[in-house]
């Protein structure tokens, strides 16, 4: 009998756990890049990344014509200038690229077809731990000349496996909450039928 107090409370904890961990989720917003207009030679991507502030979490999702366009993920000195020849960090090409935010530091990003660049398919975003309301975006001045001289973060190797260790973990607890709270209505169910 006790035992089964202690697994009955310890799944009430499991699903805050996860309730907890789908509110943590929520929090998270999702961009479209260029928001109507997209990735796009058309687009104003100074004015955009300007309208937003972006926290860890974040996703930018890129939408576009494959083949016409693709996503660079660079360093500062590829950004200003325009030159992907080194400094790549991520090359995305399918159309519908999903670019998570997963540390406060700056990003740039650029297209990387002939001539995009320059013509404006750049922005840059600085990214914040947290979103509140006092947090402003220290976002893309895409001319060289106006932003100020900084030397480029080193990005760690380790961040896409803390990312990837912290996506499993809460795949682990999502799965375990659905499993116990799962059987705690069936247990239920079936009691109601004994009684």
């Amino acid at each position: 009998m006790r035992e089964g107090k202690f697994f009955n409370r310890l799944g009430f904890f499991f699903i805050i756990a996860v309730f907890t961990l789908f509110l943590n989720e929520a929090i998270s917003e999702e961009y479209i890049v260029g928001d109507d207009e997209e990735w796009n030679s058309q687009a104003n991507f100074l004015s955009w990344s300007e309208k937003y502030n972006f926290s860890v979490g974040d996703v930018l999702v890129f939408k576009y014509v494959k083949k016409q366009h693709n996503v660079y993920e660079v360093e500062e000195e590829a950004f200003r200038s325009c030159d992907a020849s080194s400094g790549v960090l991520a090359k995305y090409d399918s159309g519908n690229d999903r670019v998570k935010l997963t540390e406060a530091k700056k990003y740039w990003f650029l297209c990387n077809v002939d001539g995009h660049c320059l013509g404006g398919m750049r922005f840059r975003i600085d990214v914040k731990q947290s979103s509140t309301p006092s947090d402003t975006t220290d976002s893309a001045n895409v001319s060289p000349s106006s932003q100020p001289n900084e030397i480029p973060a080193t990005p760690p190797t380790s961040s896409s496996r803390c990312t990837l260790w912290s996506e499993s973990w809460k795949t682990v607890i999502y799965v375990m909450a659905f499993g116990m709270l799962f059987n705690h209505l069936w247990y239920g169910h079936v009691m109601i039928l004994l009684l």
